[in-house]
């Protein structure tokens, strides 16, 4: 075949779905203006990313309109339970725009249509002589796949994406795309609040479709009474059937709503779209008013490369590094510190992480991948017992994942009280875990329904999950560290979240015993004992306190002694528990309805609790008092470091508002101080790192080492040493070491 005989690929940009992806994937990045441009940086990371995967000849981005479309005038309740976006996203549209035209895409929009309408008139139109790829947010526009039109879209962040083509649709939903109106017509759609006929769920409708093909042809056979197919075991219930003619004229309103226009005015050209003689200059300015110098370099190698490929053939730009703070760690660390939201040593100590960081996510951890996928069918064993205890508890069998099924049996068949609890937006009474702990001494189903819903997250998210992100190069998980992922300056992970893997539990023990050192290795686990209590005594520079860690004893049970007026000596474990409650309730600025649920004790004992504590460590006290004073006037908090954090709510009129605010700004200093605590123990022990030694993991206060087995001693020694001494604060800093084979057993 020659060049001139191949196939061009237009990709066609639906840019509001991509908007609001990128929005809420990265953090609030702002440039030196303080203007926040998260969306704007995701948006060109997409961009870059989908142009060095799908390689188009040419490229068009379709935006939403402000203002009605036909579907709001049609039906009022259109998109209405959808909450509004934040004002700092609509900010950025228009920056985005600029984006746009400055890399030479056309940009199509319609009064009284929405992208996807845009988007479905020119596949339909460019189809006829070109390949078509839609690249969007979510799944609307799988009714648009055919021979010639895909859809590539994001599953999480601004990374993960997935092509769908007629198979994949079919691999998916069992139908092809053609059906996909037709299901959302049964099933209605709740994210644009399309109502579908009710009782009909995903399962259902897939059913109906497979078996009638069409809601036209379901709904002629159900009016002649001709149910059931020819030679098909299939029979629709008559509750279900009831249900169906009752709700007739709304399945194919709902229908009618969900299906993409193609036929919108607004004179498309082909030729008018083509990709890749944009000026460089133009984009290379806008970037650096932006602040993202980071993609200039790579933009301008791609140009130099490609240049006279207009097809995109060599585009090799956009070597960019998808992590969600790779590229960008350099340049938001460098404007927290022009902003002096860094003190000097702060930026000091996050520009030498960064290195750091990139090694242990290239490194990895190695999974026994045999005895990871070992644990799916024992713990849906597990979830099946879990089941049959509730629905005898509950008198009959439900979806105990469905929140409105479990409020019915709850609160309804079971008759459980209610006070206190809170509802949903929709009125239902509320089943979420918050709530559900009000109740557990109100009846043993209540205990039964939160063993099952932990062990199915475990199941799904780590069990069932993990397996897929293992490299089968080095059988290794290579998670994504985000170094300034959270306000305190602690880490985050994703991809998987290593974070969130319960210490506590038999399967949480069972899923870490998973993560194993390579053949003549051990792993070293290196935690810090107490830390956020240790700096709350330094910051606080409460005498009791400081007594108690400098003689080393155990501060949870110095505080029950306080607390109730007992020697330590009569500590029982439950007054230590409460005791533990107290200690980091207090820390994170929890009041006495959150000490209560936390410590298993009423409101009246914890407001107790609390008022003796405070007058027992009277500068935890006065730390609280002149903290909240502090944000007040100058309106952020710091770490012991210089990390800082701006408070704007705390001088709110609405006192939900204003109430978070003074505990974050309690937290904020114990907290961030722990993270820059743990940062410069990892930098001080990245030093140790060789071909026998390697840093893997950051979880909370704790580091995970591989180490080879003929210095294991020597180095875990070293660890330890390096940790402990890392700063000095009024009382010791202990770190506790332990060596095994698999992380289960540290």
């Amino acid at each position: 075949m020659t060049e001139n005989k191949k196939i061009k690929k237009l990709v066609l940009i639906d840019a509001n779905a991509l908007i609001h992806r990128a929005f809420h994937a990265l953090p609030p990045l702002t440039t030196q203006k303080g203007e926040i441009v998260n969306a704007v940086y995701g948006f060109i990371l997409i961009l870059l990313k989908m142009v060095r995967e799908l390689k188009p000849d040419y490229m068009a981005c379709a935006f939403d309109v402000a203002g009605p479309t036909f579907r709001d005038i049609e039906y009022k309740e259109y998109k209405a339970k959808r909450v509004k976006a934040p004002d700092a996203l609509y900010k950025q549209i228009d920056k985005i725009k600029e984006v746009v035209k400055a890399f030479g895409i056309p940009i199509y929009e319609k009064q009284g249509f929405e992208a996807d309408d845009i988007i479905g008139t020119i596949a339909s139109q460019a189809r006829q002589n070109s390949k078509v790829v839609i690249v969007t947010g979510d799944l609307d526009t799988l009714q648009l796949i055919n021979k010639k039109v895909n859809v590539y879209t994001l599953r999480k962040g601004v990374k993960d994406t997935v092509i769908y083509d007629e198979k994949a649709v079919f691999e998916r939903y069992g139908l092809k795309s053609s059906q996909m109106i037709d299901f959302k017509g049964l099933r209605g759609d709740p994210s644009d609040n399309i109502p579908g006929v009710p009782g009909v769920g995903e399962i259902t409708a897939i059913k109906l479709l497979k078996e009638f093909g069409s809601i036209e042809k379901l709904y002629d056979r159900l009016e002649k009474q001709e149910d059931k197919i020819p030679n098909s075991r299939f029979q629709i219930l008559d509750s279900l059937k009831a249900k169906l003619l009752e709700f007739k004229e709304q399945a194919f309103f709902s229908k009618k709503l969900v299906t993409i226009k193609r036929d919108v005015p607004i004179g498309f050209k082909l030729e008018d779209c083509r990709w890749g003689n944009y000026n460089q200059s133009r984009v290379i300015k806008l970037l650096k008013e932006l602040g993202f110098y980071s993609l200039i370099k790579r933009i301008e190698a791609d140009r130099s490369a490609s240049d006279g490929d207009t097809r995109g053939k060599t585009q090799k730009i956009i070597r960019v590094n998808l992590r969600l703070f790779a590229s960008t760690t350099h340049e938001q660390i460098a404007r927290a510190y022009q902003e002096k939201v860094f003190s000097k040593k702060i930026y000091q100590l996050e520009k030498a992480l960064v290195p750091v960081v990139e090694r242990m996510e290239q490194v990895g951890v190695k999974v026994d991948i045999k005895k990871l996928k070992s644990l799916s069918p024992q713990l849906g064993l597990k979830i099946k017992n879990l089941k049959l205890k509730i629905y005898k508890l509950a008198g009959v069998e439900f979806n105990v994942d469905s929140p409105n099924q479990l409020s019915k049996i709850l609160f309804e068949k079971l008759k459980i009280p209610t006070d206190g609890l809170k509802k949903t937006p929709g009125g239902v009474i509320s089943t979420a875990a918050p709530e559900l702990s009000k109740l557990i001494e109100k009846h043993p189903i209540i205990k039964l329904i939160s063993e099952h819903r932990k062990l199915a997250k475990l199941k799904s998210t780590y069990i069932d999950a993990l397996p897929k992100m293992i490299d089968p190069k080095d059988s290794r998980i290579h998670t994504t560290f985000h170094q300034l992922g959270t306000a305190t300056g602690r880490f985050s992970s994703s991809k998987p979240n290593l974070q969130n893997i319960p210490i506590r539990g038999e399967m949480g023990k069972r899923i870490r015993e998973c993560f194993v050192a390579r053949k003549g290795f051990k792993l070293i686990s290196a935690d810090y004992s107490q830390i956020e209590l240790r700096i709350v005594a330094t910051l606080a520079d409460d005498k009791e306190m400081i007594k108690a860690f400098r003689q080393g004893k155990d501060i949870h049970n110095i505080t029950a002694a306080f607390v109730f007026g007992v020697g330590e000596e009569k500590i029982t474990s439950s007054m230590r528990r409460i005791a533990k409650s107290l200690n980091f309730g207090i820390i994170y600025g929890m009041g006495p309805r959150a000490v209560a649920e936390r410590a298993g004790i009423s409101r009246n004992e914890a407001k107790l609790f609390i008022k003796n504590y405070l007058e027992e460590f009277k500068g935890v006290a006065r730390f609280i008092k002149d903290i909240k004073e502090r944000v007040k006037s100058q309106g952020y908090v710091e770490t012991l470091f210089g990390r800082k954090r701006i408070l704007e709510e705390i001088n709110s009129k609405d006192p939900r508002l204003r109430s978070a605010a003074e505990r974050m700004a309690v937290n904020m200093p114990v907290q961030g101080t722990a993270a820059d605590i743990v940062k410069l123990a990892m930098l001080e022990t990245s030093k140790l790192q060789s071909v026998a030694c390697f840093m893997l993991l950051q979880v909370h206060d704790e580091l995970v080492f591989e180490v080879k087995f003929d210095i294991i001693e020597e180095t875990a020694l070293k660890i330890k040493e390096l940790m402990e001494g890392v700063v000095k604060l009024e009382v010791p800093l202990v770190v506790n070491v332990k060596v095994g084979q698999n992380w289960g057993e540290i």
